[in-house]
C-alpha cells in the first residue's frame, strides 16, 4: 500500500481540525510515540505527526481526512502494548486517545460504567469501588494502561480465569468507523441475537477495524470475603499440574498465577526485598473468593490438601499486597536485567499446560536461552520472556530464539493451543501469525479488513497483511 506524506497542507487541515496544540511534529516530543513497551529499538518507528484527539468527532474528523489525503492512522492509548500494536510502522499520524480520559457514569444500581478510552484501567476500578461495586478486567499494567487499548487488544490479566477477558467485561462500544463514521455497536442487554456481534469484533482487533471512543463496561457486586494461598513446589510441572485439579475439586478461583523460581530471584533482586518461601521452590498464588469467613476457610482446607497432595511442600496465607506487587513486577523485573527480550505469550487448553512448560523448559534447555516463566495458570497462558545477555551476539541470540520458536509453536498448534493468550500479535508477531494460522481462517479475516477499511488507513501492518 502506497500512503502519501504528510505535507504543510494536511498539517494544517490537523491543525484546524482538532486545535494547533493538539498536533505535533517535533521530534523530540514524537519519540515516545514510536514505540510502546517493546525496547528493543529494530522495532521502532517514528510518526510524522502526533495527533491528540478529544473527543468522538475529532477522531472522526482525522480519519476522514486520513481517507480523503490516503495517509495512515495509528490508534494509540497509553503505549503499554507488548506487541507493537501502537508503532506507526507507515509514518503517517498517532492517533492519542490519552486526552480522552472522562469517567461519564458508574451506574451501582444498575451495574455499568460509561468510560472514555483514556481511563487508567486502575482508576476505573477505584471509582467503582467507591459506588461499592466492582470492575473485573484486571491486566497487571492495570496501574498504567488505559481501558481503551484493553478494549482493543482484549486484554487479559490475572482475573481471567473466573471472569474472562476483557470483552466479557464490555456491553457496548462507540467507535469511529474506517471511514470515519461514529457507530454504537452492543447494548446494555444480558442477552440479544439481533445481527451479527459487532461490538465483539471490534474487540480484540487491534485498532485495525476501528477507533474505540467510549466503552459501557459491566460491574459486578463487590466481593465481600477473599484470601490469597501461595503453594511452593519443586517441580514447576507439579504445580501448573495442580491448576486442573482445584478447579475439579470445584474450587473456581479468581486468580491461579504461576512463577518459576528464577523468576522470584529477578523479582526479589529488583524490588529490593525477600519473598515468602523464595528459597524452597516455584510458586503457585492462588486468590478465591467467598461468601463467609467459614466459607473461606473450607475452601483454603480444600486448596492446602490438593496441592500437599501434588507435591507442594509448603502452603502458607500469602501477605496479599506483597504477593500481588510481586506478580505484578514481573515485567519490570525482566526490563531491569535485559532490555532485548523475547515476551512470548502462549496459551493452550489448561489440562495440557503442563506439557507445554515441560515443553518450555526443554527447548531452553536446548538452545541455551534465559529465560523468565510467569503464568495466568489458572487460564493455560504462559508467559516466557527470553532474555539476550551483554555478551551474547544479538545474531546469534536471534537466530536461537527464532529456531525455539518454530519448535515451540509447532507443539503448540498440535496440542491446541494460539500464539498469543492476550498481548495480541500487533506487529512483532505478524509473521508467526502469518505461518501458523490456518490459511481459510486468515482469508476471512483480509476479507473483513478489506470490506470495513478499502483504503488500509486503520493500523495497517498489524496482525496480518492483506496484499
Amino acid at each position: 500500500m502506497e500512503y502519501n506524506k504528510l505535507s504543510d497542507e494536511i498539517i494544517a487541515k490537523l491543525q484546524a481540525l482538532v486545535g494547533v496544540q493538539n498536533v505535533v511534529t517535533d521530534a523530540g516530543q514524537m519519540e515516545i510515540y514510536s514505540h510502546d513497551e517493546v525496547t528493543d529499538p529494530a522495532y521502532h518507528h517514528m510518526p510524522e505527526a502526533v495527533v491528540f484527539a478529544e473527543n468522538a468527532q475529532q477522531v472522526a474528523a482525522v480519519v476522514k481526512l486520513a481517507n480523503e489525503y490516503i495517509f495512515p492512522v495509528v490508534p494509540r492509548g497509553a503505549g503499554t502494548g507488548l506487541a507493537c500494536g501502537a508503532v506507526p510502522i507507515y509514518g503517517g499520524v498517532v492517533l492519542s486517545l490519552e486526552k480522552m480520559n472522562k469517567i461519564i457514569e458508574v451506574n451501582a444500581d444498575a451495574m455499568y460504567a460509561v468510560v472514555e478510552p483514556g481511563v487508567r484501567t486502575s482508576d476505573l476500578q477505584a471509582a467503582a469501588e467507591a459506588k461499592g461495586a466492582f470492575y473485573a478486567g484486571d491486566p497487571c499494567s492495570g496501574d498504567s494502561c488505559f481501558i481503551g487499548g484493553n478494549v482493543a487488544t482484549n486484554a487479559g490479566g490475572n482475573r481471567a480465569v473466573k471472569y474472562g477477558t476483557t470483552r466479557h467485561q464490555v456491553y457496548a462500544v462507540e467507535v469511529v468507523s474506517p471511514t470515519g463514521k461514529i457507530v454504537q455497536l452492543g447494548a446494555r442487554l444480558q442477552k440479544q441475537t439481533t445481527g451479527y456481534c459487532l461490538e465483539q469484533l471490534i474487540i480484540g482487533s487491534e485498532g485495525t477495524l476501528g477507533i474505540i471512543t467510549q466503552i459501557t463496561v459491566k460491574l459486578l457486586p463487590l466481593p465481600k470475603y477473599s484470601m490469597d494461598l501461595l503453594a511452593v513446589f519443586e517441580s514447576p510441572e507439579d504445580a501448573i499440574g495442580t491448576v486442573n485439579k482445584l478447579i475439579m475439586a470445584g474450587i473456581m478461583p479468581t486468580c491461579v498465577e504461576y512463577m518459576d523460581n528464577i523468576t522470584i530471584k529477578s523479582v526479589e533482586r529488583y524490588l529490593g526485598t525477600t519473598l515468602q518461601g523464595s528459597d524452597k521452590g516455584n510458586y503457585l498464588i492462588v486468590e478465591v473468593e467467598g461468601t463467609s469467613e467459614d466459607d473461606l476457610d473450607e475452601k483454603a482446607c480444600t486448596m492446602d490438601e490438593i496441592c500437599s497432595e501434588n507435591g507442594a511442600g509448603d502452603v502458607l496465607v500469602a501477605e496479599h499486597d506483597k504477593i500481588w506487587q510481586a506478580r505484578k513486577a514481573f515485567a519490570e523485573a525482566v526490563r531491569a536485567e535485559s532490555l532485548i527480550v523475547c515476551k512470548e505469550d502462549v496459551v493452550c487448553p489448561v489440562d495440557h499446560e503442563p506439557a507445554l512448560l515441560a515443553e518450555i523448559l526443554r527447548l531452553a534447555d536446548k538452545y541455551q536461552l534465559v529465560t523468565r516463566i510467569a503464568s495466568h495458570a489458572g487460564d493455560g497462558n504462559i508467559h516466557l520472556n527470553i532474555l539476550k545477555q551483554e555478551q551474547e551476539n544479538y545474531a546469534d541470540w536471534d537466530a536461537r530464539v527464532k529456531a525455539n520458536q518454530q519448535e515451540l509453536y509447532r507443539f503448540i498448534y498440535a496440542h491446541g493451543g494460539r500464539l498469543s493468550g492476550e498481548h495480541g500479535i500487533g506487529y512483532k508477531r505478524k509473521q508467526l501469525m502469518e505461518e501458523f494460522t490456518n490459511p481459510d481462517e486468515l482469508e476471512m479475516m483480509r476479507a473483513i479488513k478489506k470490506a470495513l477499511d478499502s483504503n488500509n488507513i486503520l493500523n495497517p501492518g498489524k496482525i496480518f497483511d492483506i496484499e
